[in-house]
């Protein structure tokens, strides 16, 4: 081969290698808004004044969690610049605030916004906008709807589901049960009561003798649980946000009243909740549950559980040890940085919900059993729950782990 043309075959050979090295590395490393080589920008809204502001301490703990994990190298490198602003659980300020985290502060993705109301009056312009809203901090049904909103994605069990486990739960132990349903007058609310209906079937009608349903925003929910003991049901179904369940519980208490008290999984903290209502008050009470209880001794000795308390020691030490709002925010978090994790540097929106769609993995503070899974089809990541009692001190579980998207469980108390 004459020289000139090897000159131009090893010329050929490096401008090849050249241009494919090159494509690797822009393959390796794609951004959408809100990703560079330096950090990720997410969102958050939080009600953290208004009715429902004792969710606040989620918002809180999610900012130290994000501490930590830059204080830790952050993700592949990146640190997490964490932006939470307040909507003071009002659905038109959720708008406002959803607004300026994708427009001004040019996030990459919103997460775990809390609220059925609050999502729901941002979910089409997310979706619109092909902005993630990822783990969404409800259990409304309608937001594991893949294919009308493939940006919007939930992470706890839905509320229909878990209204279905009360139901089933009174159907195996309490099967001529009259019952009594407090619930909030909005999405949050309804999914439980269609949970019941799907649970009880046709004998809900019969079952159900009473229900009354208060408004956000409303005082206090004293009179509804009056006309609730004046129809004189066996089960009193507590649907509440924490404030107005703690208000139902002291109510309960004051009227002397005795029934099996089973009470929505958004209300369990003992520190938001149970302490507010009286610790006595609220013994007896049931609930389903998918976290681990910070105040039960039997997690001691789990490593998940000690790294918890070792992260709230030193990044959010003022922290109400007892409140299970803590725990439900560091479960999250783990679970978003998991995904961020899995996209590398293909840091677009779309593989974030392409990863977010194709989840199998545990975390080592969710009950033992219980594991985060999705697919294309199926955006409820977690669809496990455990029956529980509050014993005085803490929740206790009972009967085995449940999948909460079956429609009948036979559940007992032993």
């Amino acid at each position: 081969m004459p020289f000139v043309t090897r000159q131009l075959a090893a010329l050929s050979t490096a401008i090849i290698l050249f241009a494919s090295s090159g494509s690797d590395a822009l393959a390796q490393k794609k951004y959408d808004t809100g990703a560079t080589d330096a950090e990720i920008k997410i969102g958050n809204i939080m009600p953290y004044s208004g009715p429902a502001s004792a969710y606040g301490i989620i918002g809180r703990t999610m900012s130290a969690y994000f501490r930590m994990i830059n204080d830790n190298g952050g993700i592949n490198g990146r640190k997490i610049n964490f932006i939470s602003y307040d909507d003071g659980y009002s659905p038109p300020k959720t708008v406002e605030q959803a607004r300026k985290l994708v427009e001004s502060d040019e996030v990459f993705l919103i997460f775990a916004s809390l609220g059925t109301a609050t999502n729901a009056a941002i979910q089409k312009y997310m979706n619109a906008m092909r902005v993630p809203q990822i783990f969404v901090s409800t259990g409304a049904s309608r937001f594991g709807d893949p294919e009308h909103f493939p940006w919007t994605i939930g992470w706890q069990p839905t509320y229909r589901a878990e209204a279905r486990i009360y139901a089933s739960y009174i159907l195996t132990n309490h099967p001529n049960a009259k019952v009594g349903v407090l619930y909030q007058n909005d999405d949050f609310g309804k999914d439980y009561i269609q949970g019941l209906k799907d649970g009880l079937g046709d004998k809900f009608d019969k079952t159900v003798i009473v229900s009354a349903p208060y408004d956000v925003g409303t005082p206090t929910v004293d009179s509804e649980v009056v006309a609730i003991r004046t129809a004189k049901p066996d089960v009193f179904i507590n649907i509440a946000t924490p404030k107005y369940a703690a208000q139902a519980i002291r109510k309960v208490a004051e009227l002397d009243w005795h029934p099996i008290h089973i009470m929505t999984n958004v209300s369990n903290s003992i520190g938001g909740v149970i302490k507010p209502a009286g610790v006595k008050n609220a013994e007896g009470i049931l609930t389903a549950l998918y976290n681990m209880d910070v105040t039960d001794p039997q997690w001691d000795s789990y490593p998940g559980m000690q790294r918890f308390r070792a992260f709230l020691a030193k990044y959010y030490p003022e922290a109400d040890k007892s409140d299970a709002g803590t725990i439900a925010a560091y479960n999250l978090s783990t679970g978003l940085v998991e995904v961020l994790k899995e996209c590398g540097d293909n840091l677009t929106r779309e593989n974030v919900m392409k990863v977010a769609a194709n989840l199998d993995f545990e975390v080592e503070t969710l009950r033992p059993g219980i594991r985060v899974k999705t697919s294309p089809t199926d955006f409820y990541p977690i669809e496990q729950m455990r029956m529980s009692r509050f014993n005085g001190e803490h929740w206790e579980g009972f009967g085995p782990v449940i999948d909460s998207h079956i429609d009948q469980v036979a559940l007992s108390t032993k």
